[in-house]
């Protein structure tokens, strides 16, 4: 179980660093913007990110923060590697 101060300390990282909130039910949510999550003593408020605008949220959800298991860094797309060749 996390604290609310770790998560926030989390969020809160510079710059910030995309995340991944994982459920004991299994459940991820995927934190692209830190203003979509609201930490509070014992519930977390996770805004899902609008297509248009990665800082607005679309839909929402409630989670118990006894029930978050881990706080993982979000996995880097691959960058493309050029060969030179134009």
């Amino acid at each position: 179980m996390f604290t609310p101060e770790e998560i926030q300390a989390r969020l809160r990282t510079q710059p910030f660093i995309p995340l991944r909130i994982v459920m004991s039910s299994g459940q991820m949510y995927d934190i692209n913007h830190p203003d979509l999550v609201v930490v509070g003593r014992r519930s977390v408020f996770i805004g899902v990110a609008s297509t248009e605008n990665p800082a607005h949220y679309d839909s929402s959800s409630l989670v118990a923060l006894m029930h978050i298991t881990d706080l993982q860094n979000m996995p880097r797309p691959a960058s493309i590697e050029s060969n030179g060749a134009g």
